[in-house]
């Protein structure tokens, strides 16, 4: 099945955190916290201004990002969870150092 957000709205992937804490101790699964990073997977074209014209979004397929741990709408898609925000919710791209 294929998804394409509309206006600016992302489809991201949650990426899934380390199941051990930096000292060793590692989390069973319901004390995990649902991770604030993903991956976007599609965006949406852009939103239209009040002049008509179409403003593209910031963030693309493929780009790392952060948002809040209540953010969005989570969905499955052919098994798989996916959650579907509005741009604004995303915080930040994290860039490869």
């Amino acid at each position: 099945m294929q998804f394409r957000p509309l206006q600016d709205r992302v489809l991201i992937r949650r990426i899934e955190q380390e199941e051990k804490s930096r000292g060793g101790i590692i989390i069973p699964d319901t004390a995990k916290e649902k991770p604030m990073e993903g991956e976007v997977v599609a965006a949406g074209p852009g939103t239209r201004g009040e002049d008509g014209k179409l403003h593209p979004l910031d963030v693309k397929a493929g780009d790392r990002v952060l948002f809040g741990k209540w953010s969005g709408t989570e969905i499955k898609i052919d098994g798989e969870e996916y959650v579907v925000m509005k741009e604004s919710d995303i915080m930040g791209v994290v860039e490869p150092s």
